[in-house]
């Protein structure tokens, strides 16, 4: 098969063929394809007959059979019932009833014709005429002919015919499933009355197999015959090639042979020397490296040296260096693979040594003999330990310090009370088991000297604090003043670098000529400076030796100066103690800033918790309503004591503490109250047995104005023997006027004393106390005018009457009052805030209406006169005698009145009196007169009206104190028409 199918050879074509070209027609020279029939078959059924229906690729080969029937697919999909073709690719699918019309032409499209490329085939035309030319003279390298082309298209034909499977890359017969595609074997079954068909089969797929062999020898021949010259070429050339290699060999090994002879004449003594020199070099490095080794061997013992002295920052130092060693100089050291997490777990330990030591620390400074002068205890200990703490971040230890001082706080009132509880015999201890219950039973005095000790154990424990906190904010300012300097310092090279460079980008200018820079504009001479500071700083290599060789090297060196970077700086402490700053400083500036301010903030804390303290302290002995039993002078004391307390703790602290300033105040609420319902209780007792005589003015109570009217607005003190030799005036001088009181007013005016002065003891309660003497002002005017004017006296003294003297000494007793009300504004006006003056105006509101009061009573004088002119005159004759009996009871009342209110009442006031009580006189006269027709006109009527009137005018001014009294009788009568 491979003689019948064998290729012939490849025809050369001329230079002048080329693949393609208009009058070759491919067609002509490419052979019928023929196409094979399946490689696996699938297995026949039926009988023998019926394999010849079947055509045979052997038999059949040059016989036309159906595997040549081939049809174009468009003509096969071409319909002839159709009416017109569907030429048109657009137009095809548009239907039968789409009729092709003539496109009109747009007028915007310009009509092309074959002069419009006259232009181009004149400029092309030349260029056409070059390229013919060099076709001509190099013709194209064509190594294939047509009938090259010819015999590839065959070839590729033919092994299109032989199945994928054989081409696969992974092709392989041991393979089953690829054995079984190639080899069924069903072909090779010859049970069951099969074996022609079998044999048949089986001689059919041997031919076809060896067909397949066949078309892939042909075309490796071809392969191979085509690239024939390549082949004996490389042949040729291996040879050739040969012989280089071999010369080149020989050369080799002679350049070698002079290359070994220069080597062992000049440069094995030289280089011996080196590696001399270099292994002295590696053993001194060895050398310090096992220095180094050794060092660090004995960092943990050195540690344990400085923790047995408590030399916490020190023995962290040593820790952090070591571990730096041991990361760049030691890195890789078998021997030393454990000790980095050894040094990081005593790091920790010495963490939770270093807390436990404040702790311990914090406890003995707090809870030291408070007698003790010494304000703070081992204060380099303190800076010590702050420093470690600070060095490895733990900031925690401010609230280890704020959970011993509320200890200590609670132990030094525990320790007052118990000192102070066995003191005192009447406690018996084993009966009173509770400390709290054997503080109760303590007195006001005792219980006060408890308080005062307890407050002075404060203070003194507040300035330890104070002190300890002290050197807590030193260190920590040091650290942030060391971190800021250190930053300026790294910030002073950066800013000469940058100057400098500055500087020299000002001085250099470049000029630019024809593309080219040059540098005209410096001199030779500026440039020596800087190429002198480059050398010199090349010189400086670290290759160079700057230690002997024989103790220190470069290893060492680098040693010391990693060892070294932990440069530290000193600074002095409050209390003068020298304290190291170290650059290894993990904390920012924020950290630090924060941390300050905590530190001031824990000295407030220590102010809030000594208050809190005694507060409670304060709560638990007021249980039983001990504090609200205090009369005003204990609670004055224990006032002050407070504030002095408190204002003691805010010039220690810097910052006032609210909590027992608020229990005061609650305390001294509750005391308002209590004293003001004392005060207004006496006061409402005092007005209900009030019989309103004019009373005696003791001389205390003289003093106590007099004092008021030097300006001192308190209650006098005591005086032994002098004051009780005088005797009690009648009424009362107040800055030359003459009072006329009842003992209530006195009593009034003392209790009004005793508000003012409880302002001055205690100011936080100046607010609540101006609005209680208010009510109690108020009270005072309502309640004596339900008694005076209303006539409750009646009821509730038995008074059978009230009578004028009872009005006059009411009135005079409210005009005492609005005489104090503008002294009482001014001194509690002095001690509100500017918004406080609000309530200032209470005293408006008070003087307004005890002058209303006093107009009422006024009034009343009068209506009881005028009552009394109505009831006389309207019985009034003019006739004989004269006087008449009328004018006698008038001036006789008259005289009563007089004598009732003069001693009572100013001489203006009564002036002012009977001139309203003269109008009224005068009034009713003149209706009486005018209901008598009794006129002016001289007769015998007028002129008994006119004695009447005389001897009423003559007795009125004979009264004294009304000489003056300017009367106008003239207006009785009439007017003449």
């Amino acid at each position: 098969m491979a003689s019948s199918h064998s290729s012939s050879p490849v025809p050369q074509g001329s230079s002048s063929d080329v693949f393609f070209k208009k009058e070759v027609d491919p067609a002509k020279h490419i052979r019928p394809v023929q196409s094979l029939p399946d490689v696996c078959p699938k297995e026949p059924t039926g009988d023998s007959n019926s394999l010849c229906v079947a055509p045979s690729l052997v038999t059949d080969q040059h016989r036309w059979t159906i595997y040549h029937s081939k049809v174009n697919l468009p003509a096969a999909l071409n319909d002839p019932r159709l009416a017109k073709r569907e030429s048109d690719f657009f137009t095809k699918t548009w239907g039968l009833d789409f009729v092709d019309t003539e496109v009109i032409p747009s007028f915007y499209l310009p009509q092309i014709s074959k002069e419009h490329f006259t232009v181009y085939q004149q400029e092309i035309s030349q260029r056409e005429k070059i390229h013919e030319r060099c076709k001509k003279i190099c013709p194209p390298k064509d190594t294939f002919d047509r009938t090259l082309l010819h015999t590839h298209d065959k070839s590729r034909t033919d092994l299109e015919q032989v199945p994928k499977i054989f081409m696969k890359p992974d092709f392989a017969l041991d393979d089953s499933l690829t054995f079984n595609s190639v080899l069924p074997w069903s072909h090779f079954n010859t049970a069951g009355g099969k074996g022609n068909r079998d044999a048949a089969s089986s001689k059919l797929l041997q031919e076809k197999l060896s067909h397949y062999l066949d078309i892939v020898e042909v075309n490796i021949a071809h392969q191979i015959s085509l690239r024939s010259e390549a082949f004996f070429h490389a042949m040729t050339s291996q040879h050739e090639l040969q012989d280089y290699l071999k010369k080149t060999s020989q050369a080799v090994k002679m350049l070698r042979d002079k290359i070994a002879q220069i080597d062992k004449v000049m440069c094995e003594g030289s280089l011996h020397i080196l590696r001399l020199a270099l292994t002295r070099n590696n053993c001194v490095k060895v050398y310090n490296k096992l220095k180094l080794m050794a060092t660090v061997h004995q960092t943990q013992p050195t540690v344990q040296v400085l923790l047995s002295t408590s030399e916490f920052v020190g023995a962290l130092d040593l820790i952090a260096t070591t571990q730096e060693v041991l990361q760049q100089e030691l890195q890789g050291i078998h021997s030393f693979r454990h000790l980095g997490s050894q040094l990081c777990e005593l790091e920790k330990l010495i963490d939770k040594m270093m807390i436990a030591e404040f702790s311990t620390y914090s406890h003995s400074d707090l809870n030291r003999p408070l007698e003790d002068d010494c304000q703070i205890l081992e204060e380099e200990r303190l800076v010590s330990l702050v420093f470690g703490l600070l060095k490895q971040r733990k900031l925690n230890f401010l609230e280890i310090y704020s959970e011993e001082m509320i200890i200590t706080a609670k132990n030094i009132i525990k320790q007052c009370v118990i000192n102070k509880v066995s003191q005192i015999e009447d406690i018996d201890t084993d009966v009173v088991l509770k400390l709290a219950d054997q503080m109760r039973m303590l007195n006001f005095l005792q219980w006060f000297d408890l308080l005062k000790d307890i407050f002075s154990k404060f203070t003194i424990f507040l300035q330890r604090v104070k002190a300890t906190l002290n050197i807590i904010h030193s260190v920590v300012l040091s650290v942030l003043d060391k971190n800021q300097r250190t930053r300026e310092l790294e910030e002073i090279p950066q800013q000469k670098n940058a100057a400098k460079d500055n500087s020299l980008d000002t001085e250099v200018a470049y000029l630019i000529h024809e593309g080219m820079f040059i540098s005209d504009a410096f001199s030779e001479s500026e440039l020596t400076p800087i190429a002198i500071d480059t050398t010199s700083q090349r010189n400086a290599s670290p290759n160079s030796e700057p230690c002997s060789s024989d103790s220190v090297s470069e290893p060492e060196c680098a040693t010391d100066s990693s060892s070294s970077k932990e440069q530290t700086s000193s600074s002095v402490t409050p209390g003068a103690v020298d304290i190291m700053v170290n650059e290894d400083m993990k904390l920012t500036d924020l950290e630090l800033g924060k941390l300050a301010n905590n530190v001031q903030e824990l000295l407030y804390s220590a102010s809030d918790i000594c208050h809190d303290r005694a507060v409670k302290f304060l709560m638990s002995r007021a249980k039983d309503g001990f504090l609200e039993k205090l009369n005003s002078t204990e609670f004055i004391t224990l006032s002050r004591l407070m504030e002095t307390f408190i204002l003691e703790t805010e010039q220690i602290c810097g910052r006032k503490s609210m909590s027992l300033l608020g229990a005061l105040q609650s305390q001294a609420n509750k005391f308002v109250n209590r004293f003001h319902e004392e005060r207004k209780t006496k006061l409402s007792l005092l007005l209900d047995n009030e019989r309103w005589k004019q009373a005696d003015v003791p001389a205390e109570f003289q003093d106590l104005v007099d004092s008021i009217a030097d300006g001192k607005i308190a209650l006098p003190e005591k005086k032994s023997g002098a004051t009780e030799e005088r005797k009690p005036a009648e009424v009362l001088i107040v800055e030359g006027q003459q009072y006329a009181v009842v003992g209530t007013v006195l009593l009034l005016i003392r209790i009004i004393l005793e508000y003012c002065q409880c302002v001055d003891n205690i100011p936080s309660v100046t607010t609540d106390m101006l609005t209680r003497l208010s009510d109690l002002l108020k009270y005072f005017n309502s309640r004596s005018c339900q008694l005076v004017l209303g006539a409750g006296a009646l009821q509730v003294v038995g008074l059978k009457t009230i009578t004028t003297k009872n009005l006059a000494l009411s009135s005079r007793c409210l005009q005492l009052i609005v005489h104090y009300i503008p002294v009482i504004r001014a001194h509690f006006e002095a001690r509100l805030q500017p918004k406080q003056y609000s309530m200032l105006r209470h005293f408006d509101h008070i003087t307004k209406d005890y002058h209303d009061h006093i107009a009422e009573i006024s009034a009343k004088l009068v209506a009881i006169m005028d009552s009394l002119f109505d009831k006389l005159l309207s019985k009034y004759e003019v006739k004989a005698p004269v006087p008449s009996a009328c004018f006698r009871n008038i001036c006789k009342q008259m005289a009563k009145m007089h004598e009732a209110i003069f001693d009572l009442l100013p001489e203006e006031q009564t002036q002012m009196l009977f001139l309203r009580i003269n109008a009224s006189y005068k009034l009713h006269l003149k209706k009486q007169l005018s209901h008598l027709n009794v006129i002016n006109d001289g007769g015998p009527q007028n002129g008994l009206v006119t004695a009447d009137v005389a001897f009423y005018t003559g007795n009125l001014q004979a009264l004294k104190g009304l000489k003056d009294l300017d009367l106008n009788m003239a207006e009785i009568w009439e007017q003449k028409r």
